[in-house]
């Protein structure tokens, strides 16, 4: 998404390109230098990982609704890293392939502002990033001002109960009082087909609790990792999707990306058959193939 282009409507163009794929699913793309393919050269990590990056982009594209880039995973490479992010931007754009950026940015008044500047601003753009809102919900305001936010809710990870699942005074959680704030910011931001740009994270590794925020949240699309390699299984994400299948991406990382091949298969064409599975498994439970 090009900065001439962040006053779309996100959820739409999410909904157009689930359409599209005929269905929800999305790729995370969190690289490992140790974790690559043998048949990529890791003695200069920047090359390698620019390599992987762009040639799963490049496999997985045909067959999905969007792609998720792990911030991390690059950052931590410095500019050279960030760079990649931006080619993957770039070839993601070119592909008309939306992007999650999964950042999970958090912070308050001005410093808010330039995250949201220093994300959305830049040549080629994600279409919506992950956020964190335990700082007040009027800290996502500078992001919706350019693009779509999945706000963190309940997470996929052993350790999200700590906090998440606490219980507060009046019985609920402490996701739950956070799904709830996100029902009523999203609502008024509804487009015609009923969804928002204000979106929520929640864990395929929660199945019952997670259809149950989602019947929290009506309006509001759920970006839901976990599935594959953490545990979480498609078969449980159906009551997610709402009625038209728009209202969930169901997301797989490392069984995706680090796929094994039969013999004589490379592993561009192991990822891109794993994500064309994907993309068949997500598109029935949604109902949109």
């Amino acid at each position: 998404m090009s900065e001439t282009q962040i006053k779309m409507d996100m959820a739409a163009v999410l909904a157009d390109s689930m359409d599209r794929a005929g269905c929800n699913a999305c790729v995370g793309l969190d690289p490992v230098l140790s974790t690559l393919p043998d048949a990529i050269d890791r003695s200069d990590p920047i090359a390698a990982l620019r390599r992987f990056s762009l040639e799963v982009l490049e496999a997985v594209a045909p067959h999905i609704a969007c792609i998720k880039v792990q911030s991390a995973c690059y950052e931590r490479y410095g500019a050279s890293g960030v760079a990649i992010i931006d080619e993957v931007l770039a070839g993601a754009e070119r592909l008309a392939l939306p992007v999650i950026l999964d950042a999970k940015r958090g912070d308050i008044g001005i410093s808010a502002s330039h995250y949201a500047a220093g994300v959305f601003t830049r040549e080629a753009a994600p279409d919506w990033l992950t956020v964190n809102a335990y700082l007040g919900t009027e800290t996502l305001e500078p992001y919706l001002e350019h693009g779509g936010i999945f706000v963190l809710v309940r997470t996929s990870n052993p350790g999200s109960a700590q906090i998440q699942g606490l219980r507060l005074d009046d019985g609920r959680t402490v996701a739950e009082a956070m799904a709830d704030r996100l029902a009523e910011l999203a609502g008024p931001r509804r487009n015609a087909q009923g969804w928002s740009d204000v979106g929520a994270v929640v864990g395929a590794t929660h199945p019952a609790e997670a259809a149950s925020l989602r019947d929290r949240m009506p309006g509001v699309i759920l970006l839901v990792p976990g599935i594959g390699a953490q545990g979480g299984q498609v078969s449980d994400c159906g009551p997610l999707c709402g009625g038209d299948g728009h209202g969930a991406v169901l997301t797989a990382s490392r069984s995706v990306i680090y796929a094994q091949g039969d013999s004589g298969e490379s592993w561009q064409q192991a990822v891109a058959a794993a994500a064309a599975r994907l993309a068949d498994e997500t598109g029935r439970v949604a109902g949109l193939r």
